[in-house]
């Protein structure tokens, strides 16, 4: 009898194990069991038994946006190609700008060290503008005298016979000879020897007709010019003076003389000229900038070239209400005291303002804050109020002519000259906004009021103490250009990157260009609508030549947009025969002049592009073939079919495109070609297969041309 086999000998432990093993999976069967509609609060089995968190507890995952490193403003959901460029798509970080305004930018602590960005508080301080002037001393108009004849006469003798003489008040100057002073002085004589012989007797009538003579020719004698003094001597004499004395009747210096010994005169005759040089004017030239810091009655020093080191002052009298169109500058008229006679008229002088300012465009001037002035002479002033002693005038007090003193709550918020960028129409300051965290920037449009040195007054826009950007704003500025969001050139946001405007000025200018060459005036082509106006005259059988160009020629180009080097080269070969092929026999004077250079230009870039040994050369070489080529057909024009190329071997190809869509030749423009010198190119179909970038940027560039042959 066969005993039974022995069991081997459980392991250590293996009955707890088991034990383990079974409770757990009785409690997991439990819990689906007794909620078999409701996932555990820790999470819910799918039919692959893997674990998920119940969905309330699940943060979404914010959707990527896409964008490209070179058209910002292309924002895809999805992965893939710019539809401008064909570069590919780039993730937009997130988070880094969310709740900002479009002219907020957040940057972190780092990239502002890097950036190099410096703030400034806006402050309210005072502020001086140093105005700067050129000018020249000239005469004091109120100062000048004029000699003139008061009746009829010769000139006898002129004691000042020459210019520059200096004479006092009194001083005489000439005699003259009057018929008409003798007759008067003689009936003065007469009435005062009647009025003597009436003197003793007569009737009161009769003496105070006399007296009436004798007062009346004692007054026809002074409106003459003679003198109280002169009267008396031709009186107390008893006969009259035949010359009589013209006497100085203020000092100065006679800087002209207007008349010669002997001559006769005539009543109104300018005979000298004397100026008061005690007081002169100096005539200064203030440009259109800084009329706002020019006011009556400024303090103004000047120095001149022939006293070096010495520094004169005035005050301004004047401002010329009218510009001068030819200097577009404005005549500033300053008094000065000369009583020491160094300022000589037409002396050329180099004056300087300084010109503090209120918030409110007052001009403070604490000396004369609470002080009278004189409205018309700006030199006489007092404590208190009075008569001007130049001019009779009241003073008005200073506050009434524009003067005021400074008070701390008048003084203007000023800003760095550096912060603001200046478009020539706006100014923009970024201003970094209050709060924690990586410091975030704002571009905000400000009114500017002018500007003192290395400030500016800020008129609308900015709070005291706001953090202005004085170094680095421009850094600020670019990005937001380049996230085509609202900055300094662009204050709706959205434009192209700077550099990357597709059929930009380049194209217009090339297609006013090309519309001038075919005879039409710029402008009147319309797209894909155009027939080329043969301007050569030329026989059928040269322009079917013309046509064979075109299959080789777009070959090339497709190839090269494709990267495929052999494939442009083996294309050249084809088009170095075809150029060589086109018969030149039948050709007249005119038009064999005309293909031959461009027959040459053609055969040459054909050439380099079949031996190029890179694909850079190929490119430069079909820029060239093209060139020709576009000049050939737009001279001569061409007949029989266009480019046969298999669409399915041209990756370009739109297959959406009609079938004379795709047989249609059409002239493409890439404006940043060559370093943004631009190139064109001849392909068919009307979707952009750029040879001169190939995968890089297959479709940068735009169709400007289509070409039709004449029917």
């Amino acid at each position: 009898m066969t005993a039974p086999a022995k069991s081997p000998p459980a392991p250590r432990g293996g009955g707890k194990t088991r034990i383990v093993v079974t409770l757990l999976l009785g409690m997991a069967l439990g819990r689906v069991a007794c909620a078999p509609d409701a996932p555990a609060a820790g999470g819910a089995l799918d039919a692959a038994g893997a674990t998920h968190a119940p969905a309330h507890t699940r943060p979404a995952a914010p959707a990527t946006i896409w964008t490209c490193a070179m058209d910002p403003q292309v924002r895809l959901p999805d992965p893939g190609s710019c539809p401008i460029c064909s570069m590919d798509l780039i993730p937009l970080a997130q988070g880094d700008n969310d709740g900002l305004s479009p002219r907020a930018l957040r940057v972190s602590e780092n990239a502002a060290a890097l950036a190099g960005l410096v703030t400034a508080p806006v402050e309210r301080r005072a502020i001086e503008r140093q105005v700067r002037m050129v000018g020249r001393v000239a005469f004091d108009e109120t100062r000048l005298s004029y000699i003139t004849a008061w009746v009829p006469s010769r000139l006898d003798r002129l004691f000042v016979d020459f210019t520059g003489v200096r004479v006092r008040k009194g001083d005489h100057l000439a005699e003259v000879y009057s018929p008409n002073l003798i007759a008067t002085q003689q009936e003065l004589l007469a009435a005062v020897r009647g009025q003597q012989a009436l003197s003793n007797g007569g009737l009161e009538i009769m003496r105070e007709r006399q007296a009436d003579s004798v007062r009346s020719a004692r007054e026809r004698l002074r409106l003459w010019g003679l003198s109280s003094r002169q009267i008396d001597e031709i009186v107390e004499g008893g006969e009259p003076l035949e010359h009589i004395t013209i006497n100085a009747p203020v000092g100065g210096v006679v800087v002209h003389k207007n008349a010669l010994q002997g001559e006769y005169v005539e009543t109104g005759t300018r005979i000298y000229t004397i100026a008061d040089l005690s007081h002169v004017w100096v005539v200064l030239e203030a440009y259109e900038k800084d009329l706002a810091w020019l006011h009556y009655g400024q303090h103004v020093d000047f120095v001149t070239e022939s006293w070096p080191g010495e520094t004169f002052s005035g005050r301004v009298s004047f401002l010329d209400p009218v510009l001068d169109d030819r200097t577009r500058t404005v005549k500033v008229r300053v008094n000065v005291d000369n009583s020491e006679m160094r300022l000589k008229p037409d002396m050329f002088v180099r004056a300087t303002v300084l010109a503090p300012m209120t918030s409110g465009g007052w001009l403070a001037d604490p000396e004369l804050a609470g002080r009278w002035m004189c409205p018309m002479h700006p030199e006489a002033m007092s404590d208190e109020a009075g008569a001007c002693p130049t001019c009779g005038m009241d003073l008005a007090p200073t506050e009434e002519l524009g003067f005021t003193a400074v008070e701390p709550g008048e003084l203007p918020l000023v800003i760095p000259a550096t912060a603001p960028l200046l478009t020539g129409e706006r100014a923009v300051v970024y201003v970094r906004l209050p709060g924690d965290g990586p410091p975030v920037f704002e571009g905000r449009e400000v009114i500017l009021g002018p500007r003192a040195g290395d400030d500016y007054v800020v008129k609308q826009g900015l709070a005291l103490g706001e953090l202005v950007v004085v170094r680095g704003a421009f850094k600020l500025d670019s990005e937001l250009q380049i996230r085509a969001r609202p900055s300094m050139m662009s204050p709706a946001g959205g434009a192209p990157a700077p550099g990357h405007d597709h059929g930009g000025t380049a194209q217009a200018t090339h297609e006013s260009m090309g519309a001038m060459s075919r005879g039409r005036p710029a402008g009147s082509t319309a797209l894909n609508d155009v027939t080329d106006s043969v301007v050569i005259s030329t026989p059928v059988a040269f322009r079917h030549k013309l046509g064979e160009l075109l299959p080789p020629l777009v070959q090339a180009s497709r190839a090269l947009a494709n990267d495929d080097a052999p494939g442009a080269r083996a294309a050249a070969g084809t088009l170095v025969a075809a150029v060589q092929a086109v018969p030149m026999t039948a050709l007249d004077a005119p038009a064999h002049a005309a293909w031959m250079p461009l027959s040459r230009a053609l055969g040459d870039a054909a050439a380099q592009l079949r031996d190029a040994s890179d694909i850079a050369a190929q490119r430069v070489a079909l820029r060239d073939a093209h060139r020709a080529a576009i000049s050939a057909l737009r001279s001569f024009g061409w007949e029989g079919g266009a480019a046969n190329s298999p669409a399915s071997s041209l990756p370009a190809s739109d297959a959406s495109d009609t079938p004379a869509q795709a047989e249609a030749p059409a002239i493409f423009h890439c404006p940043m070609a060559f370093d943004g010198e631009g190139a064109d190119w001849i392909d068919t179909g009307t979707r952009v297969a750029n040879p001169y970038y190939g995968s890089a940027m297959l479709r940068c560039g735009s169709l400007t041309q289509s070409l039709r042959r004449e029917p």
